[in-house]
């Protein structure tokens, strides 16, 4: 029956937007998270991926999480000459991580988990219409 492939499809994009919001919440926690060795790099941020698979069981493609990609942009430079990670001249370098753009995909993210989660409340909705028909 199509409806269950079709819940199934959007069940593997729950996962998959569950794991890129999993993903966007360690960026956001470690905003502030600087080395503390003398000119070390702090965390980078990751970059959420994703990728088909074709699910043989139900012959269609569905989609997963990737590897986390790191973000190759500069990382931040902050003055804090007290800092254990600072260099000589009171540096320290802060994690590639900005607030605003993690929450613009965390949105982006939410609305992705949502609009599976309403596919799959459709396909329920119509298969009990459908028993319900049957029935009579």
């Amino acid at each position: 029956m199509d409806l269950i492939k079709s819940m199934m499809v959007a069940a593997s994009g729950l996962k998959a937007q569950s794991g890129r919001m999993r993903i966007i919440a360690e960026n956001i926690a470690n905003t502030d998270s600087a080395s503390r060795i003398p000119g070390g790099d702090p965390y980078q941020r990751r970059i959420p991926t994703f990728q088909q698979n074709l699910d043989r069981e139900i012959g269609t493609h569905v989609v997963s999480l990737g590897r986390p990609v790191l973000d190759k942009t500069e990382f931040k430079l902050k003055y804090m000459p007290g800092h254990p990670g600072a260099d000589e001249n009171g540096y320290v370098k802060m994690p590639n991580v900005n607030g605003m753009v993690e929450a613009m995909d965390m949105r982006e993210a939410q609305r992705s988990y949502e609009a599976n989660l309403n596919l799959i409340q459709a396909s329920r909705r119509m298969i009990s219409q459908t028993i319900e028909i049957l029935r009579k």
